[in-house]
């Protein structure tokens, strides 16, 4: 999945700090509807040493992230296309979806399993901006302003990859990446980027942001 603020810090780096208070609020099911609020809100990652019912983990390599809904949503294409594209929200909504199953697994080891996204392939997009023959991969950027992901052209037209706008069959929450995120099914979750903003066609691979820090290219599972 993702991310931390700034210059990356370790996942684990506070496991050592966390461990007892994990524990005890393992112990304590009570403290659990509070606790995922905290869950929700870590800007940093942490929480994902503590319980999440949900099985999910939220990252951010910023400290906050806009929050943007139908009003303000905008996904822009780009790049080595035809007919540059700029969607609403509406507008991806009102587009064919399509329904994907399947388990996430994250490289820190969490994993949920037969996890539903439903939304627009990314093909779809694709071919309504018209790319050019010189094109060869995609480039992603999110609006949390840092983070980007990258695929081939083949890969971004695998018909398991989707710009996703809804989770277990609901809209996507701002915590899961909402309200349009990226979802490669069969690649690790860091590659499924969060808060997607733009879709830019190019020449060649442009490591995404874990992968300037040495995650694969080709995540595949």
């Amino acid at each position: 999945m993702s991310e931390d603020e700034g210059k990356p810090i370790g996942r684990r780096v506070l496991l050592g700090m966390l461990a007892a208070g994990a524990a005890g609020i393992a112990a304590a099911p009570v403290l659990q509807g509070g606790w995922q609020k905290v869950l929700d809100a870590d800007p940093i990652g942490v929480t994902e040493l503590l319980p999440n019912g949900g099985g999910f983990r939220y990252y951010s390599v910023t400290a906050s992230v806009p929050v943007k809904n139908e009003a303000n949503y905008r996904l822009t294409i780009d790049g080595l296309v035809d007919r540059p594209r700029t969607f609403t929200l509406a507008e991806l909504a009102a587009l064919p979806q399509r329904r994907v199953v399947h388990d996430v697994q994250c490289t820190d080891g969490w994993k949920v399993e037969n996890a539903a996204f439903t939304g627009v392939p990314l093909s779809t997009l694709l071919d309504a901006a018209g790319v050019r023959k010189e094109a060869a991969a995609i480039r992603f950027t999110c609006f949390d302003g840092l983070y980007t992901e990258s695929l081939t052209l083949e890969q971004a037209r695998r018909p398991d990859v989707l710009v996703a706008l809804k989770l277990q069959d609901q809209p996507l929450t701002h915590e899961r990446g909402g309200p349009v995120r990226l979802y490669v099914a069969p690649m690790y979750f860091y590659k499924s980027a969060k808060w997607l903003s733009g879709i830019t066609v190019t020449d060649a691979v442009k490591p995404g942001y874990w992968e300037d820090y040495g995650y694969a290219v080709d995540g595949w599972l």
